[in-house]
């Protein structure tokens, strides 16, 4: 028990620390002589090419064996493109998700992106707009196929400006059922695992919750990255309670009785 207790206010203490003072600009420091090497290298090479002073661009953490990439965006992403693919919506609408995502997805469907705090792009099969996910911009049941992908674990919380209200992440999620058409397609995705608030940053939600706050929508595909970062595909919300912080992807079916 101690031994518990002494680990989670280790992870307590990193967490404050890289919030408050934002280290990682700082070790770049330390690969700074591997920098002028590689630097030095160049220029005895290339003696004919001038290298100013005032063009240099140093980038010093990315010399490493593996490409980083964050598991939980990188598959949702790949998971959201493979389902509205198969599905074949004439419009998709997102809301708030990773603008990354979005802008792919909207190269082979009409999308539209709403989002708190407005994207300013201009690009082909894609509409921006303003909104707020307690209060969507669209008639109930109306949008047939309907994506938020880590968000509604961010509502209440203040973290991007939004009021603070414990109920945010229910009401976000009755929003959200209110728009999605019967028979429509929602893909939802929330951290899952050990159910908790981690303030302000996120909650994380036990994976049967996320099914009580659909009533009468069907569940028609879970699949989830687990802590290692490995992706699942389809199977039981329960697979994933043990988790600590993972990604609970969820494919639902609208209400087919309203």
């Amino acid at each position: 028990m101690r031994g518990n207790l002494g680990r989670e206010v280790a992870s307590l203490l990193k967490r404050c620390a890289y919030a408050l003072l934002y280290l990682r600009p700082l070790i770049g420091v330390i690969y700074l002589p591997r920098f002028l090497r590689d630097l030095y290298a160049y220029r005895k090479i290339s003696r004919n090419e001038k290298i100013g002073l005032m063009d240099m661009y140093p980038c010093l953490l990315d010399k490493v064996t593996k490409t980083p990439f964050d598991a939980h965006y990188f598959y949702q992403g790949a998971w959201l493109a493979r389902k509205v693919a198969d599905f074949k919506p004439k419009q998709h609408v997102d809301i708030g998700s990773s603008v990354m995502t979005i802008g792919v997805l909207s190269g082979f469907v009409e999308t539209t992106f709403v989002d708190y705090r407005p994207l300013k792009v201009q690009l082909p099969g894609l509409a921006c707009r303003g909104g707020d996910i307690s209060q969507l911009p669209f008639e109930s049941g109306s949008v047939e196929s309907l994506s938020c992908l880590h968000v509604i674990e961010h509502i209440g919380l203040g973290r991007y400006g939004d009021p603070i209200d414990p109920e945010g992440s229910r009401k976000a999620a009755n929003e959200l059922a209110r728009v999605v058409a019967p028979g429509g397609r929602l893909y939802l995705t929330v951290p899952v695992g050990r159910a908790r608030v981690c303030f302000n940053a996120h909650r994380v939600f036990a994976p049967q919750e996320i099914l009580n706050m659909f009533p009468g929508f069907c569940l028609a595909d879970f699949s989830w990255v687990d802590d290692a970062g490995h992706f699942h595909v389809s199977g039981k919300p329960e697979d994933a309670a043990v988790e600590e912080y993972a990604c609970g992807l969820y494919e639902f079916v609208g209400n087919l009785n309203v």
